[in-house]
């Protein structure tokens, strides 16, 4: 029987842009969070074993962000389950296995596998894009320069609030009620990304372009950029995007937070006046950190 989680939980990834909206809530909350990553409070590192105890043990419930290799997650989970840890959230990408087939998402697709398997209780919470892609990830360096290119063919998206994301894991890692569902998170509305970057160009206040590009023009761009590492990736993503596979909007956030979840344009209202799509600004992002 579930019980409400009162013991540590750790944050896995807690530097990255959900862990970290993660562990801010919860310490909002009162609870005794550790933030685990490589260079985090807590050093956790996937290909060191022996990092591995201070981020399960004594450890109530663990906020799971899947590595790029999956070698380790396997060996991990058996190590969580080993600790006693109750309760597992993890974080993966809308649609899950079936509509990603094998193009994208390997890592994602094998700690769905393998929590499921594990022994602790599991959540899944499958998301779509990040609004907060346009300003901590790899789309934020092209608005500021002043033109986006991607492979969308037109499709709409229901960006989902990082904000909302984070709120929801925080609920699931502490209450009850929630063992052994999958949930799809999404905003409220689909819209295209050419629609996104202009309600972005409108509110900063200057001339952002969208373009549409077939995916041999994405991948001369990506190896042009020296991002020759994220062609596939990036190319599967888009893929499964352009099926029509991320489209459709959930009212999921609305169900967990019982209220709606935040749009596109509220979200744009609320970052434009920090001045942080101001032109003539340069990034430094990791890109595709969750």
């Amino acid at each position: 029987m579930e019980r409400e989680i009162s013991s540590p939980i750790t944050v896995l990834a807690g530097t990255g842009k959900s862990g970290r909206r993660v562990a801010a809530l919860l310490r909002a909350e009162g609870r005794d969070v550790r933030v685990a990553s490589r260079n985090g409070e807590v050093r956790f590192d996937w290909a060191a074993p022996a990092t591995w105890p201070a981020v399960t043990d004594g450890v109530g419930a663990l906020y799971l962000v899947a590595p790029d290799d999956p070698a380790p997650l396997r060996p991990f989970l058996a190590a969580v389950a080993e600790a006693g840890v109750e309760r597992v959230v993890l974080l993966s990408g809308r649609g899950g296995p079936e509509a990603w087939r094998d193009r994208f998402g390997h890592a994602m697709a094998v700690a769905e596998e393998a929590v499921r398997r594990a022994g602790p209780a599991w959540t899944i919470v499958r998301a779509t894009n990040f609004m907060q892609n346009f300003t901590e990830d790899l789309w934020f360096q092209p608005i500021l320069d002043g033109r986006l290119a991607l492979p969308s063919a037109g499709v709409p998206e229901p960006f989902v609030d990082l904000d909302d994301l984070a709120a929801v894991a925080a609920r699931l890692l502490t209450a009850d009620g929630h063992a052994g569902r999958v949930y799809e998170l999404s905003g409220p509305t689909a819209l295209t990304f050419a629609d996104a970057v202009a309600a972005i160009a409108a509110a900063a206040g200057r001339s952002i372009s969208y373009q549409d590009l077939t995916p041999d023009e994405y991948v001369d761009e990506l190896r042009a950029a020296g991002l020759d590492d994220w062609v596939d990736p990036l190319s599967g993503l888009f893929a499964v995007m352009r099926d029509g596979s991320f489209a459709v909007p959930t009212d999921d956030v609305e169900r967990l937070l019982g209220r709606p979840a935040g749009s596109f344009a509220d979200w744009v209202a609320r970052t434009a006046p920090s001045g942080i799509w101001a032109a003539g600004e340069t990034v430094d992002n990791d890109i595709l950190v969750v």
